[in-house]
Order: structure tokens, then sequence, then C-alpha cells
């Protein structure tokens, strides 16, 4: 089981203090919350996408790299990578590089995102979202596991011959989550490649989330990946903790009554009771965790939502000492006592290079360089061990 933490990147202002951090405090604030994670023994750190303000992780790739070299253990991934209004050809470069400084230490999450101008700003119909979701990332799949593609669709330009560089490190294509809300044709999409689902589970009822997941679970079974128990699913979740549950209803409040999502709605109250969202002290941040095992079953993955809302850096590094130092021994024991034998393992890159070649050596992919550039048939690839065969630079 992996437990984590994810930021939407939003830029809020402080209801308390009255300030408005800037991008350049907001950027350097969610570097040290990544790695305060690794410090308090968490296991992963989640970042969105976002093109519009007020949010700034327009470029999670150079963000997170940039955390993967301050940590040694931390998983890297994102919290959404935009399927829609990415050009698959990017993507397939940006995260195999990231791939390959991480050392394996990464992962990520494709969505369609839900911000209707953000379309036209990449020359996309947010009309057409579902239909490029799809087609996209049937491109960006082949890309991680063909040296050469040839490829046409609706939305982009063709391919000939084309090689996606660098290849994935060990020739093995990092694990994809599909991220959703509300579309169980992403979680179709999931399924059929026997990708991992990750239900954001924070704005929506249990009853919610469930019906996705249920959903994906099935048909993960249908596509022969294994059983509905195989299935790997993430969960997203939100909570405040403080020592005393009273002191965390005291300071969350004015975040909560002024968020630009919830603020103005059901009181807070009505709120964590019927949402994900908790309140309160570690033990009953703990209490509602475990609930969701018994609602949706073995999952692989939580990350909670400490970081929104315009809270200063010390609330949230303060939330992720007791998440990691009182919250996540507890359920890492608890979860792990309940869990089914024939329950999937959480993925990580060892796992994957380990069912794809088993005690073999993996595959260490070397171009060609006598082929020259312009390779029109075959692979431009060496495989193995050999080294490529360079021309003289004398």
């Amino acid at each position: 089981m992996q437990f984590g933490v994810f930021s939407v990147s939003d830029i809020t202002r402080d209801p308390v203090s009255g300030t408005t951090p800037s991008e350049a405090e907001r950027i350097d604030a969610i570097v040290k919350i990544a790695v305060k994670a690794e410090e308090v023994g968490l296991d992963v750190f989640a970042i969105g996408e976002h093109h519009n303000p007020p949010f700034f992780s327009s470029s999670p790739t150079t963000l997170l790299a940039h955390i993967a070299a301050l940590t040694e253990r931390l998983i890297v991934t994102t919290a959404t990578t935009l399927i829609t209004t990415n050009d698959p050809v990017r993507l397939a470069e940006e995260y195999a590089m990231l791939q390959h400084l991480s050392k394996g230490r990464m992962d990520l999450m494709l969505g369609r995102g839900n911000t209707a101008p953000v379309y036209p700003w990449f020359g996309q119909d947010i009309r057409q979202g579902l239909p490029l979701a799809l087609e996209n990332y049937n491109l960006l799949h082949r890309l991680w596991r063909e040296d050469v593609v040839d490829w046409e669709g609706e939305f982009r330009t063709p391919l000939q011959g084309f090689t996606s560089t660098p290849r994935p490190l060990d020739d093995t294509p990092p694990f994809v989550w599909h991220g959703s809300i509300r579309t169980p044709e992403i979680a179709e999409q999931a399924a059929f490649y026997g990708n991992g689902f990750f239900a954001n589970h924070i704005f929506w009822p249990s009853s919610h989330s469930k019906r996705l997941i249920d959903f994906y679970r099935r048909r993960f079974e249908h596509y022969g990946h294994g059983t509905q128990a195989q299935a790997v699913v993430g969960l997203g979740g939100q909570a405040y903790i403080a020592k005393r549950s009273q002191d965390a209803v005291k300071e969350f409040r004015p975040y909560f009554d002024e968020a630009p999502v919830y603020g103005n709605g059901p009181s807070m109250e009505e709120f964590t009771k019927g949402t994900p969202l908790t309140v309160g002290s570690p033990q009953e941040v703990i209490d509602k965790t475990l609930t969701f095992q018994e609602t949706f079953g073995d999952y692989q993955r939580q990350l909670f939502l400490l970081d929104h809302a315009g809270m200063p850096l010390g609330m949230v590094l303060d939330q992720l000492e007791l998440l990691g130092g009182e919250v996540v021994p507890v359920l890492r024991k608890e979860l792990a006592a309940r869990r089914d034998p024939g329950a999937a393992e959480a993925p990580t890159h060892a796992s994957l290079v380990a069912a794809k070649y088993g005690d073999a050596p993996a595959r260490q992919p070397r171009p060609n360089a006598n082929r020259g550039d312009n390779v029109t048939g075959g692979s431009p690839y060496q495989d193995g061990d050999a080294q490529a065969e360079y021309p003289s630079l004398g």
C-alpha cells in the first residue's frame, strides 16, 4: 500500500492573514512539501497540471524532476496529466525522460481536464474531450512499447517510422493511472489496457466513487487482466489534521468557508458527514480512512489533499508531521492485516521490470548510429548489452 499527498497547485488568498502568495513563494513551498513528505515516511507526491490562473503547475515534469533530485525514495507522479491537450509524442518523451532522471521513481495519472477555455489554447475542442482522450492514449501506449511507430488518427498528423526518445527506462513503460471524477468511459479505458484507476474521492459521497470503481473492476476482469480483486485502484482523500479534534475544526473552518471549490455551500459539518473530508484528530482520520477499504475493497494507493485553499506552508508541514508520524503507520498496519492475500500489490518500476523480464536482464535499447538518422525500416536500436558502433570522431 502506498500513501502520499497531492496538490492541485492553487494560489489562493489566505483568509486568515489576508495575503496571497506569489507564484515564486508557492512553487518554493510545494518543493518543501514534497521533500517533507519523504522525510515523514510517505511514499508518493503528486502534482496536478493546469495552464490557467490561479494555478502554477503548467510543467509537471520539470517540477517533478527537481523534486526527484532532492529525494531518494519518493515516487513522484501527477495528479492529472492532460491526455487531451498535450501531444502524445511530447508526453511519451517528457515522461520517459522523467523516468530516467528519477531512476524509475515515477508514474503518471492521465485525465481529460474539465476547464473549457484551456482546450482552444492548445488547438482543441472540449466537445471532443473523450475521443481525444481515447485516441491520444492509444498512441502514447504504442510509443512506449514499439521502437518504430506508424500511426494515423483523427486529431493529429500521421506518424511514419517514428521513434520516441528516450526509450523508457529498462524498456519498461511507466505505470499509468487513469483518473476520473465521474466518467465511466475513463474507467473503461483503464480496464481495457490493464492500467490503474484513480478515483478522485474528494467532493463526492463514497457511493459515487464506488460505482466507478466497481465498474472498473468488472471491466478489468472482463478484459482478462486478472480478477476484480487484482485490479489496481487508487483513492484521493481530504483531511485537516490537528492533535485535538476541536483545534482542527477551529483552524480549518475559515479555509473551508472561503475555499473557491466548496465554500458558500454546505457547512463544514455537512460536508464531512457526506464526503470523504475529515477534519479532526489523527485517530479520526485513521477511522474514516479505514472505512474506504471496507467500502471499496483492497486498493493500492491513498493520496491525501492537505495543501490548498490558501493554507500557509507551516500549517501544511504540521499536518504532514501528524500524517506521517501518527496516521500512516497505523493505516499501514491495519490495512495490511485486513488485506486479501490475492489482492494486487502497489505497482513500482521494479515490479513492472520483474513482471516483464523475470530473472532475465532488462533490455537496454542502444541507438545504432551506423544506420543514420532516417531509419525507414526495422528498429534503430540494438538490443541487450552490445555497445553501439558509433562512427569515428577523428
